[in-house]
């Protein structure tokens, strides 16, 4: 018998969309160490674009354990 949303692997989906955030907030925070190492000049927007990526990150690597791993098969 299949649940409310189907036949999801919660812990899987936990996994993934930790590994997720994890890479966009790597991604942010690697993006940004390059530009800095590298001496470049860049536009204001580049910098902002690295910060919201590692804070989108941040928020997904945080929050799907929570979603994933607790309330959505709670209301199975």
């Amino acid at each position: 018998m299949s649940g409310r949303y189907g036949d999801l692997d919660y812990s899987r989906l936990t996994t993934l969309s930790f590994s997720l955030g994890l890479g966009l907030f790597l991604a942010g925070e690697l993006g940004e160490a390059g530009i800095r190492n590298a001496g470049m000049s860049v536009p204001t927007w580049e910098h902002r674009l690295f910060l919201g990526v590692a804070g989108v990150g941040i928020l997904v690597a945080f929050l799907s354990p929570f979603v994933f791993g607790i309330a959505l098969p709670l209301t199975e």
